[in-house]
């Protein structure tokens, strides 16, 4: 009888010569959001995007950084991201000859936590190893589609006839899946408006985190309107409170901040915290402990999806690249860049096509930067040489606001 896990089709990673890396840049964006999104952590204006940069044999690969600037959805900041890459995670990997990604996990290793700031490096080098094999991202890792299911996340609104307005606007764009946004006295109202609106679509809930156990009969309450899950509504670092919680819902749990490692999963699941996973990359530390917890899954039968960080071009061609994947079976949030810039970093536009997100064409995960949109919102510049001092290359003359929510 065939496993679960005989439904992967993923090659062995190729092994070779190696890559050095020789150099690396590191940026922080100031990338104004297109409208204000607000969660129950607060309203979000704008984005402040670590952006780094490998450097190989000619060849270059990108990864940008989740993390806020506030240690709001998890621990990491970005201050906190720069310093750890600028005084150990890129002096560490720089000037060594890497093999694959595996090789470079190794290395990563013995640090602790940071997990976002360590997939910067991680993911980074997966695009510069995909290049140099001259192969798409996907390929590698093992997806099995050329397209991905996309669905939305809408913020919370100003009513709730503006929020179904909202969410039927972007139903007719075709996206498969609509997200509310919610928190304590913000959420049957809302659902239900929706509901009204639109009775066939699928329709989840996000309450990052905004919950507890005495607020049960607020979440049974939204068992009425046929949602596909309900998503992270207890304390971010807390798996048994998810567990006393579901036998209490119909509706599924899903997790998303508690979930950073394939250890976090196995537990989850084991505990029966969760029936769904969403799975952000960056969030787990990368590619590869990304598969390993998509191989769990699957293994569980349990769906998954990628969530989103409101990602420049470069993150959210990652996540694409990673949602071919087989397990990522449910719409996940790469949503079309323009909903959320007016000029993106790179070059390729990423637009949903009838409720689906074209895969990136080409090596590595299929996008170029765009110099001139990237030196304009570039307010801090690292460069690193393999055996050198950092260079850093601050513009006083554009410091960014002093506040991000």
């Amino acid at each position: 009888m065939s496993s679960p896990a005989d439904a992967l089709t993923r090659p062995a990673l190729p092994r070779g010569a190696g890559l050095t890396l020789d150099s690396a840049e590191l940026r922080v964006l100031d990338m104004p959001i297109r409208f204000a999104f607000e969660t129950s952590f607060g309203v979000m204006r704008r984005r402040y995007v670590p952006l780094l940069t490998l450097r190989a044999g000619g060849l270059e690969g990108h990864a940008e950084g989740v993390m806020d600037h506030l240690p709001l959805y998890r621990e990491e900041t970005v201050p906190g991201a720069v310093a750890f890459l600028e005084g150990q995670l890129l002096p560490r990997v720089l000037g060594r000859s890497l093999a694959n990604p595996e090789a470079l996990a190794q290395l990563l290793a013995p640090y602790r936590g940071n997990r976002m700031a360590r997939a910067m490096v991680e993911m980074a080098f997966w695009d510069l190893w995909a290049k140099h094999l001259d192969l798409p991202l996907w390929q590698l890792l093992g997806g099995v589609r050329p397209a991905v299911p996309v669905g939305v996340s809408l913020g919370i609104q100003r009513s709730a006839e503006a929020t179904a307005e909202l969410a039927t606007a972007h139903a007719e764009q075709g996206y498969q899946r609509i997200k509310l946004k919610i928190k304590p006295g913000w959420d049957e109202v809302p659902v239900a408006a929706v509901r009204a609106a639109l009775p066939d679509l699928q329709l989840t809930v996000d309450a990052n985190s905004a919950y507890t156990l005495a607020d049960t009969a607020a979440l049974q309450a939204l068992d009425a309107y046929r949602l596909r899950y309900i998503e992270q509504p207890l304390a971010f670092d807390d798996l048994v409170d998810h567990a006393a919680l579901q036998p209490l819902l119909r509706t599924p749990l899903c997790l998303d901040e508690s979930i950073t490692s394939v250890h976090d999963a196995r537990k989850a699941l084991t505990l029966g915290a969760a029936r769904v996973i969403n799975l952000k990359v960056a969030r787990v530390g990368g590619h590869l402990e990304a598969r390993h917890i998509h191989d769990l899954t699957l293994a569980f039968g349990v769906p998954m999806w990628c969530g989103g960080m409101v990602e420049t071009g470069v993150g959210r061609a990652h996540n694409i690249h990673l949602s071919t994947l087989p397990n990522f079976c449910l719409p996940g949030d790469t949503s079309s860049a323009s909903r959320y810039w007016d000029h993106d970093i790179i070059h390729e536009p990423l637009e949903v096509q009838g409720g689906l997100m074209p895969v990136p064409e080409g090596p590595g995960i299929g996008v170029t930067l765009n110099p001139a949109v990237l030196d304009r919102v570039t307010r801090h510049r690292l460069t690193v040489q393999a055996g050198a001092v950092p260079h850093v290359d601050d513009r006083p003359d554009q410091p960014p606001p002093d506040e991000v929510y």
